[in-house]
């Protein structure tokens, strides 16, 4: 309770400068405060559209965001176990980390449909973080414990359960938590730029264009907002599951 008093008193601060600006501004079109702002939301939220396009939305970063996650344990047990692999695929994650988002959305954007393109940035942005994650923690499993499994002759399935999977855990969820939010701003970026249809991105990009800033401002509530619901949803799925491993 303490910690989520101090989470809203923290909320009601940042709200009190934002409205305070807007106010000094006094152009609401321009510079809507909190009211304005949620009263843009309300009437967005009555629409058919608003939730048509945060609902694929979600679904387009969810789908590449799990495919990463996937995808980028698999590569990590692979390379960490083959050394001649890892020496082929690493310039892959190299040129990933360090291309700007942007250049692979105008890219990606020649290739896929609209509707494609926010589920391969969202992949290829996370991809990377959990590779590069997963790898490291395989890599600096204990020594000591793997003589004892073998010692006591552990199959390959017991090694995965007892050794490798408690101690690749902690880093995992870190990037799979950094790797989320990276995930949901990449895959909105690409919205905007591809013009996904039916989108949040598509909408943010036509508010600026009909220079609707209130509503404006609402869909970048609403990116904020669901941002912050998914990474709740996911660490709440992680203690569930340290819950349910004791």
């Amino acid at each position: 309770m303490k910690k989520l008093f101090r989470r809203l008193l923290i909320g009601a601060f940042w709200m009190v400068v934002w409205w305070a600006i807007a106010l000094a501004v006094g152009l609401p079109k321009l510079l809507p405060g909190p009211p304005e702002t949620v009263e843009a939301l309300f009437r967005l939220a009555g629409t058919a559209a608003f939730w048509r396009g945060v609902g694929l939305t979600m679904l387009r970063v969810a789908l590449g965001y799990l495919l990463a996650v996937l995808t980028g344990t698999a590569f990590a047990a692979v390379c960490w176990r083959f050394k001649g692999v890892d020496a082929l695929l690493s310039p892959l994650r190299t040129v990933i980390k360090a291309t700007p988002v942007s250049s692979f959305i105008l890219l990606v954007w020649l290739w896929l449909q609209r509707a494609h393109v926010p589920v391969f940035i969202s992949f290829l942005m996370v991809l990377p973080i959990i590779w590069t994650a997963v790898q490291e923690a395989l890599g600096a499993v204990d020594g000591n414990l793997k003589e004892m499994t073998n010692m006591y002759r552990f199959s390959r399935w017991q090694k995965m359960r007892y050794l490798y999977a408690p101690s690749v855990k902690p880093a995992f969820m870190a990037a799979a938590l950094t790797g989320l939010g990276f995930a949901w701003k990449s895959g909105i970026a690409a919205e905007v730029i591809a013009l996904t249809p039916d989108s949040v991105g598509k909408h943010l990009s036509d508010a600026k264009n009909y220079l609707e800033y209130p509503d404006l401002f609402a869909w970048t509530l609403t990116v904020i907002l669901l941002s912050m619901l998914l990474e709740g949803l996911l660490k709440a799925a992680a203690r569930r599951g340290k819950g349910a491993k004791k």
